[in-house]
């Protein structure tokens, strides 16, 4: 299936889920990513989940780190739209937010970190393959993102939906995933 097909697939998908299966999701998420070794983790990149879309509640897995991990720090991105990519902003307990003209919610704070300093960012997602291709929202910032990253940086994705047997039309601009948890497995690639 090609991208296009799959955006429109799985918005869908995200719309029939539930507020209670949506919990009950994001609770198998979590319970999968506590189960996976973790490694040496300093730095965080995330992203703010989008009520309206349903997308995977990432507070939860921050909540957790944050526990296991005091020194943690923590990221997200803020965009330049008129330049289609982002910087990651490194967030506190202090920091506010404000929602973008798409409706993300971006750190109020100019701290920003290098993408080489970065040792994990979770990349939102749509749907993804057996490859570790994934479907995002077609801008391409996440892609553009991690090709300035390390290369051991560990992209993870979070699904509420198991894989897509291929994305039939990936290119040489996207970067695959190393991972995608999903409430049924963790898939690595």
């Amino acid at each position: 299936m090609i991208k296009r097909d799959l955006r429109k697939l799985y918005t869908e998908k995200r719309r029939h889920l539930s507020s209670r299966e949506m919990t009950r999701l994001n609770d198998l998420l979590l319970i999968r990513f506590q189960q996976r070794p973790l490694g040496d983790i300093t730095t965080v990149l995330n992203f703010w989940p989008i009520a309206e879309k349903c997308e995977v509640n990432t507070h939860l897995i921050i909540d957790y780190l944050s526990c296991l991990i005091p020194s943690l720090q923590l990221a997200y991105p803020v965009i330049n739209m008129s330049a289609s990519v982002f910087k990651a902003i490194l967030v506190n307990e202090a920091t506010h937010f404000k929602p973008n003209q798409l409706g993300i919610a971006e750190p109020l704070s100019d701290d920003e970190i290098h993408p080489c300093d970065i040792d994990v960012v979770f990349v939102p997602l749509l749907a993804f393959d057996k490859q570790g291709y994934r479907v995002g929202y077609g801008k391409g910032f996440y892609d553009k993102f991690l090709k300035l990253c390390r290369a051991d940086v560990l992209k993870v994705g979070l699904s509420y939906f198991d894989a897509e047997e291929a994305i039939d039309d990936i290119n040489d601009f996207d970067v695959p995933l190393n991972m995608c948890i999903t409430p049924n497995k963790v898939y690595e690639f």
